[in-house]
């Protein structure tokens, strides 16, 4: 084991120590959940209108581009290949984003296993990626799995549930549902713009979010309410 990785467990261990000491002397503890998470020197790249929901993780290598957004108990976790997320893309609620251990370095296609979700993506809620490929303008439904080394070309619409097996291509232009995924219908230029309409409206409501989100959290409020009545309360 690392030192680095020594000095980590180490370091849980004292606080979730100190954390029973105080609980067991009748305090009280708040917490304070981090939607942004520094991993091995790596911290997640966001702009000044990406979204990440409070009770969001994003972890490590990831790049958030311009209008993206990371909503409530979505996690995309990039603590061994990178991880980005295109313009006005969205990971819906409890979707969850990641990549193929560290120790793989090349996948069975002979590309690096990192995950790349174009512009203009919405990831459905509960939805799982692997170290895959999204090309921009690509709605996912809900609860789809798309696997390792899949890739998704662009103007594309997978139904609620479908599952994409791994190194699996989806054509351009096209509406595949079912597990394992079958192609549906060539997508009309209705079909086409609803994507982007769709995500655009997405980016709306999640600046809509935002707002109501100061910078540094909104603990103090929990806090407020446990000092009125009375409580003794520490940060766990």
């Amino acid at each position: 084991m690392s030192s680095q990785a020594v000095k980590a467990v180490v370091g849980r261990a004292l606080r979730e120590t100190g954390a029973a000491l105080k609980e067991a002397g009748g305090a009280e503890i708040f917490t304070r959940h981090r939607p942004i998470v520094t991993f091995m020197g790596n911290k997640p790249f966001t702009t000044n209108d990406t979204f990440i929901a409070p009770s969001a993780s994003v972890i490590g290598n990831v790049t958030n581009w311009d209008e993206s957004s990371v909503w409530y108990g979505a996690v995309v976790r990039a603590d061994s290949h990178p991880i980005t997320i295109g313009f006005s893309s969205s990971i819906q609620d409890r979707a969850v984003v990641s990549t193929l251990s560290p120790k793989v370095k090349t996948m069975k296609s002979g590309f690096p296993p990192v995950c790349h979700i174009g512009h203009y993506v919405t990831v459905g809620a509960g939805s799982v990626l692997t170290s895959c490929r999204i090309e921009d303008l690509v709605e996912i439904g809900d609860k789809c799995i798309v696997e390792e080394g899949a890739v998704v070309e662009s103007n594309v619409v997978l139904e609620p549930g479908t599952v994409v097996p791994a190194y699996t291509r989806i054509p351009s232009g096209q509406r595949w549902a079912g597990n394992p995924a079958t192609y549906v219908e060539d997508l009309d230029g209705a079909a086409i713009d609803h994507i982007k309409d769709m995500a655009e409206k997405i980016h709306i409501t999640a600046y809509e979010h935002q707002v109501e989100f100061l910078p540094y959290g909104n603990t103090y409020v929990h806090l407020e309410e446990l000092e009125k009545k009375g409580v003794q309360a520490t940060q766990g």
